[in-house]
């Protein structure tokens, strides 16, 4: 009974005949349905908010983040962290992903781990939390062991806990010091919280990472200044986003950019002020990783 009075367990009317509509109608039922997932989100944007102010504030004093959830939502997690080095260069011990079951856990289903409160705690303990990190427990039915263990953990800790979930009044919101509650109603299938609880989740694990990352001085414009050049798409993208700033030619990026060791920042900063990579490199870390700031930085001391 607990379970069934869940808003992501109950039925969808909309979808009370799904078995017998052809597939367009289905297709169309799934849209609409997922039409909803924007709004939903666009009403915890003060929640999403205060928690990027304090991941924020949190990784650019030496702290982590972490992921945590089971099935569905540990996969969400994983897929977010794994991003963060190629897309912004970050460490990858910088925003980890800490899912029930282990690595395994991501390809197929490793029964009644997400019911083990304590292994969750265990889990992020392994990790030596500090009060410096920032614990991120994920679930759509707001009531799985295991991401709650690992908040209440994180609690004892004194690390700053944010729950997200697709219920009100979730458990594992009694449990956080930020409750992001993004409420998505049932699903088309019912139970199936991998559709629209899943598509919430993602769009604001895209924003909290992305935003954080932003305010970490990782974006320019709207362009990727960190990305970790490590293959042919990347390496091309690092050229395409020198020249898109500097308006230098391909082969003045391209040379530059060996110089830098296929560093973005450096390369924009010397090709706008003339410094040396040295140089270029000292301004952009006075400057906390803004590459506008290093820039004016160098320009101003040259007068």
């Amino acid at each position: 009974m607990e379970l069934s009075n869940l808003t992501t367990e109950k039925r969808n009317k909309s979808s009370m005949t799904l078995d017998q509509m052809s597939i367009m109608e289905a297709l169309h039922t799934i849209n609409d349905e997922d039409k909803k997932v924007a709004r939903a989100v666009e009403s915890v944007l003060p929640k999403v908010n205060i928690s990027i102010e304090k991941i924020y504030k949190s990784l650019a004093k030496g702290g982590r983040l972490f992921y945590v959830g089971a099935g569905t939502s540990g996969r969400l997690g994983v897929i977010d962290a794994s991003e963060c080095p190629p897309t912004f260069m970050t460490p990858p011990e910088k925003v980890q992903a800490i899912m029930a079951g282990g690595n395994e856990a991501f390809f197929s289903a490793v029964e009644g781990c997400e019911d083990n409160e304590n292994q969750g705690a265990e889990d992020l303990e392994a990790k030596l939390l500090t009060s410096d990190d920032v614990v991120i427990g994920i679930t759509a039915s707001g009531r799985t062991p295991y991401p709650i263990g690992a908040l209440k953990y994180a609690r004892k800790i004194g690390a700053y806990t944010i729950s997200l979930s697709c219920n009100e009044h979730s458990e594992i919101s009694r449990h956080a010091d930020c409750e992001i509650e993004v409420v998505v109603g049932p699903e088309v299938l019912t139970g199936s919280t991998r559709m629209k609880a899943a598509t919430a989740h993602k769009m604001i694990l895209n924003m909290i990472s992305t935003t954080t990352m932003i305010q970490l001085g990782k974006v320019h414009e709207n362009l990727m200044v960190d990305v970790h050049a490590s293959n042919y798409k990347l390496m091309e993208r690092a050229k395409r986003t020198i020249m898109e700033i500097t308006k230098a030619s391909y082969d003045e990026a391209e040379k530059v950019l060996k110089e830098t060791n296929h560093e973005v920042k450096p390369a924009v900063v010397m090709i706008e002020t003339g410094a040396g990579f040295k140089e270029a490199q000292k301004a952009i870390h006075q400057n906390n990783g803004y590459v506008r700031k290093a820039i004016a930085h160098i320009l101003k001391q040259s007068t």
